[in-house]
């Protein structure tokens, strides 16, 4: 099954009439990491079909890893965690969800901070992951303004070339062409209060971009100074049990699944060395916790 726009609300419709999604899907989870103040904040969730997670294992190895995770049907939620970080007199969003394009369970964003009491106009820096629906398509509403009129944007020059160049059509199957051309309104729409920044880079003070090309192939994480240290990870682990016990499964989301495969490895490997802390924008809500070795490869362990 391919994985597009139209699969995916296909797969929303599915599952709809069974559940009552509600706009506000958690409370957000806030914590201090040194310098920093971080909170998470939900953006809802997408409904994906599990037929989607780990073409390259047997049915019946992905059913029993699946079943233990508490996924036995034709679909799954998969959370979608916003970061917002306090630093002196800035507030620092990571990602800006899915908007009110996507999919119904998704684009909550903005009413959960509402309703946390955090004024979105008081944002004043937004620092992106990548370029996919759930973590840019918020940065504009439903007439193609910015959401943030005044805030700074910060996106890596890799993923921003990729999705201006020819090789985001030539690079992806043509049923995802809504993902290019979602990506272009949205950037266009930023481009004139947008800073590039590259790998290695100090985005902003303590805000370190960790290259994690693979799901998309300009993707970062970003690394926080202060303790044992702090990764944001974006989509480079989506899954609380199968990106962690088997990564070199490829999920048919990622752009370039075998750089994907060495960036999961690659990260587990300094998540587990560093003993650093991890918020996963698809892990269970809130996404935060640590990654211990298990049986030869790796497992996530929930914080909270």
């Amino acid at each position: 099954m391919p994985l597009t726009r139209r699969t995916l609300l296909a797969a929303t419709a599915a599952t709809a009439a069974a559940h009552s999604w509600p706009a506000f899907a958690a409370a957000p989870h806030a914590f201090k990491h040194g310098a920093f103040e971080i909170t998470v904040v939900s953006d809802g969730h997408l409904v994906l079909p599990t037929a989607f997670l780990a073409p390259d294992a047997t049915p019946e190895q992905r059913a029993a890893l699946l079943k233990s995770a508490g996924q036995t049907g034709e679909t799954y939620d998969s959370p979608t965690n916003i970061t917002l970080i306090r630093a002196g007199s800035d507030l620092i969003l990571i990602d800006m969800g899915s908007g009110d394009r996507f999919m119904p369970t998704a684009g909550k964003l903005w009413d959960n901070l509402k309703s946390a009491g955090i004024d979105k106009s008081k944002i004043t820096k937004v620092i992106f992951t990548h370029g996919h629906p759930d973590h840019l398509w918020g940065a504009v509403d439903d007439l193609d303004d910015m959401t943030l009129p005044n805030a700074t944007f910060y996106v890596a020059a890799t993923e921003w070339d990729f999705w201006q160049g020819d090789d985001a059509t030539r690079g992806l199957p043509a049923e995802r062409a809504g993902f290019v051309t979602g990506a272009r309104r949205n950037y266009a729409a930023l481009k004139d209060r947008v800073k590039m920044f590259k790998a290695g880079d100090e985005v902003l003070s303590g805000i370190h971009a960790v290259g994690t090309p693979g799901h998309t192939q300009g993707h970062v994480a970003l690394a926080l100074s202060g303790g044992d240290g702090l990764i944001i990870g974006g989509d480079v682990l989506t899954h609380p049990l199968i990106s962690f016990a088997h990564p070199e499964w490829r999920p048919l989301a990622d752009h370039v699944p075998e750089q994907a495969v060495a960036t999961r490895k690659m990260l587990l490997g300094r998540l587990v060395a560093d003993r650093s802390k991890l918020i996963g924008f698809h892990l269970p809500y809130p996404g935060t916790g640590f990654v211990e070795r298990k049986d030869g490869a790796y497992r996530f362990v929930a914080d909270s």
